[in-house]
C-alpha cells in the first residue's frame, strides 16, 4: 500500500533485500521479462495480473523480483528489472527524473489514475446527517464522534506517528480551526488504524478518520470522503512549511497556519526501461493500456484479504476471470490465449 508528503506511509518502508521469483515458463519462451515486484499488496496484484498475461498471452518467461522501493527502483534505473507497474512518482521523483532524462527509463501511461487520501466517515453517517459535507461542518457535528476520554470533543482518528500524513493532519486540524472541537487520536499501527475504522463501522457507530485508497479497507466499507478546500500548490506549500516546523520543534513550533488544502489526488504511472521498450514494443503497448481505477483496485485488495488468503496470484486470476476490462489492453489473439489458460487456472 503505502516519507510521503503526498502519499503516505508504505513507500518509506522497506529497503530489505530483493528476492527473485521465476514463474513457470518454457525454456524457449518468446521473450524474457523481469518485473520489479514492490512489497505491498496493490503492486503485487498488478504484477501478478501482468505476469499472467505476459506468460500465457505473449509466451514470455516472467520473473518477479521482490523488494522495497529503494532496491527495486535502483535496479530499474540500472536495467536490472524491465517493468515497474506501480510507481509512486512523488516519492521517487528525485531519483526517477535524472534516470528518465538520461534515457534509462520512461513512463508508459497511468496505472491507477485516482489514488487518494483524506478524511472519511461512513456513508450511513452522512445519510443521517446530510449537512455534514466538509471539514468546516465538523464543529456542528462533533457530538457524533464523541471522544470517550474527552466527551466535550469529537475524536479524529489520525494516521500513524512517524508517517508524514500524521503531521500533515495535525497541521490541518489547526488550520481548519478544529483543535478546540476534536482530539487528535493517533493509533499505534496501521492495523490499529484500520481496526478503529472497521470496528466502529461494523457496530454502526460514527467514526472520523484519515485513510487512503486503493486499500482493502475502502474495498470493504462504504466510506465517504469529507470535502476540503481544493488542492493548490500555494496553500499546500503553507501546509508543508508548518509541517516542517512541527517536525523540527514540536507543537510549540507549529505556529498558526491560516490555510490548508485537500491532499492531491495522485496518478500512479508505470515505468519501463528504454532498452526493453525498444526490444518489445508490443509488450510496452499492453503495459501502456493497462489501467484500473482506485475503486476497482480496492475491491480486488478486499478480495485478496478476505477470500484469497493474502495470495496475489489467486486474486489476479479471480480478476481476470470476472472482469473483462483487460481484454481492451491486448490484441484479440492474445486475449484468446489468456482465456484458454484461465480455464485451467
Amino acid at each position: 500500500m503505502k516519507s510521503r508528503v503526498l502519499l503516505i506511509f508504505v513507500l518509506t518502508l522497506a529497503i530489505g533485500a530483493s528476492a527473485l521469483v521465476s514463474l513457470p515458463g518454457k525454456a524457449d519462451a518468446a521473450c524474457s521479462v523481469r518485473i520489479g515486484d514492490l512489497n505491498w499488496d496493490s503492486a503485487n496484484f498488478h504484477d501478478q495480473v501482468t505476469a499472467f498475461i505476459l506468460e500465457h498471452g505473449y509466451g514470455c518467461r516472467v520473473r518477479l523480483i521482490y523488494g522495497g522501493t529503494l532496491p527495486i527502483m535502483t535496479a530499474h534505473y540500472e536495467g536490472k528489472n524491465d517493468i515497474v507497474m506501480e510507481v509512486w512518482y512523488d516519492n521517487v521523483k528525485a531519483q526517477y527524473d535524472p534516470a528518465m532524462k538520461s534515457g534509462k527509463v520512461k513512463q508508459v501511461g497511468v496505472n491507477t489514475p485516482d489514488s487518494k487520501q483524506g478524511w472519511f466517515i461512513p456513508r450511513f453517517v452522512q445519510k443521517a446527517n446530510p449537512g455534514l459535507k466538509s471539514v468546516f461542518d465538523l464543529p456542528k457535528y462533533k457530538h457524533l464522534f464523541k471522544d470517550p476520554e474527552e466527551p466535550s470533543k469529537g475524536r479524529f482518528v489520525n494516521c500513524i506517528p512517524g508517517w508524514s500524513c500524521e503531521v500533515i493532519n495535525t497541521v490541518k486540524l489547526r488550520a481548519y480551526g478544529l483543535e478546540k472541537h476534536f482530539t487528535n487520536f493517533r493509533p499505534g499501527s496501521g492495523g490499529a488504524l484500520a481496526a478503529a475504522i472497521k470496528g466502529a463501522y461494523l457496530k454502526k457507530k460514527p467514526v472520523l478518520a484519515y485513510y487512503w485508497a486503493p486499500t482493502p479497507l475502502l474495498g470493504q466499507l462504504d466510506l465517504v470522503q469529507i470535502e476540503e478546500p481544493k488542492w493548490n500548490e500555494a496553500d499546500w506549500n503553507v501546509v508543508v512549511k508548518h509541517m516542517d516546523a512541527l517536525k523540527k520543534g514540536g507543537m510549540e513550533a507549529l505556529g498558526n497556519p491560516k490555510k490548508a488544502t485537500a491532499y492531491r489526488t495522485a496518478e500512479l504511472p508505470k515505468s519501463v526501461t528504454t532498452e526493453f521498450a525498444a526490444k518489445h514494443p508490443e509488450i510496452v503497448a499492453f503495459i501502456e493500456k493497462y489501467t484500473l481505477p482506485s475503486k476497482e483496485v480496492s475491491k480486488m485488495l478486499a478480495y485478496l484479504e478476505t477470500k484469497a488468503g493474502g495470495d496475489a496470484k489467486t486474486t489476479a486470476i479471480h480478476f481476470l476471470k470476472t472482469n473483462k476490462v483487460w481484454k481492451k489492453w491486448v490484441p484479440a489473439d492474445v486475449a484468446k490465449k489468456v482465456e484458454e489458460a484461465l480455464k485451467s487456472a
